[in-house]
């Protein structure tokens, strides 16, 4: 199943990899700004560099005339580096108002991006702090005493939570404060922390305990109910009704697992559900994996446990 991307999205995917006149896929040379966020093993990683036209005596006025990226990633990642370079270009934004451009400016200008996507946008956000960090300090700026926080790195330093992608718990704190989310899904599509094994979701310490303290145990547990079962309404499995169960295994499967299989060009068709035993076929790039007895384990089932009812178990038909 293909992602359901707006039709300026796939157009300015098809420019970039065509090369078309204007698009910015490329490398500037000797840049002013070089920042790099994301990283080829964990599958999207975004390199952006940016020109300026140099004030002669205040660098704060130095204007961006040329941004230019390079990205190992999907057609959204391609498109959101495109969007953030055509936002900077146009607005002829010093490095510092540029910092105004966010990731919601480039889902706006794609006209939107899938949930499970969103995180090719923080991408973009988090390389560009990266770029003008760099001119900063090249230029002799401090951004300290500009009152600006900046985060050079990828991460800050920290507990790992989510050791699938290494992400620590300070950078998973900022970043739900940042783009205000609110469950794990939104966590997993914005920065993709617990988007592979998804171990780190409700262990003590892990995602959901880290929402709870954030937000409060009320505002999470309530949005998080609203929408499926948890681990709580697991405990009263007399209280869901066959048609409940069902629907809350579909919705699981649906905004859970597949997308972690897609991914990998894989996918999962949900064929019968007897009492607690959910039978799925594989299909896809998992179809024939040598790994296709453990993905069931310890990512359909455990999942599946976790988010809906501890008795559920999943056969492979």
């Amino acid at each position: 199943m293909g992602w359901d991307y707006s039709e300026k999205t796939k157009q300015i995917f098809m420019d970039a990899v065509r090369g078309k006149p204007g698009t910015h896929m490329g490398e500037i040379e000797n840049p002013d700004g070089v920042g790099e966020h994301g990283s080829i093993a964990c599958g999207d990683a975004l390199r952006f560099t940016f020109r300026v036209e140099r004030h002669p005596v205040d660098p704060l006025k130095d204007i961006i005339v040329e941004a230019r990226y390079l990205t190992f990633g999907c057609t959204s990642a391609i498109a959101a580096s495109e969007a953030l370079c055509v936002l900077i270009e146009g607005g002829r934004y010093t490095p510092i108002e540029a910092l105004k451009v966010t990731n919601k400016d480039i889902v706006d200008y794609l006209e939107g991006l899938p949930q499970q996507k969103i995180h090719c946008s923080v991408m973009g956000s988090e390389a560009l702090e990266a770029a003008v960090f760099n001119w900063a300090q090249r230029r002799g700026v401090d951004l300290g005493k500009l009152g600006i926080d900046i985060h050079p790195a990828d991460q800050d330093e920290g507990r790992i939570v989510c050791h699938c992608f290494n992400l620590t718990e300070p950078y998973i704190r900022r970043k739900i404060k940042e783009l205000n989310l609110k469950t794990i899904p939104e966590i997993t599509g914005a920065i993709k922390a617990g988007g592979a094994c998804m171990s780190c979701h409700h262990v003590p310490g892990g995602l959901q305990d880290i929402l709870d303290e954030i937000w409060g145990r009320k505002a999470t547990t309530l949005k998080e109910t609203s929408e499926q079962p948890g681990p709580r309404e697991a405990a009263r499995p007399a209280e869901v009704s066959p048609y409940r169960f069902s629907k809350a295994v579909e919705k699981t499967l649906d905004e859970y697992v597949r997308p972690m299989l897609q991914r990998d060009h894989g996918d999962l068709e949900l064929l019968d559900i007897k009492d607690h035993l959910v039978y799925v076929k594989l299909s896809g790039a998992c179809a024939g994996c040598v790994g296709a007895a453990q993905t069931l384990k310890l990512m359909v089932e455990q999942t599946l446990k976790d988010r809906v009812d501890e008795r559920i178990r999943v056969i492979a038909a």
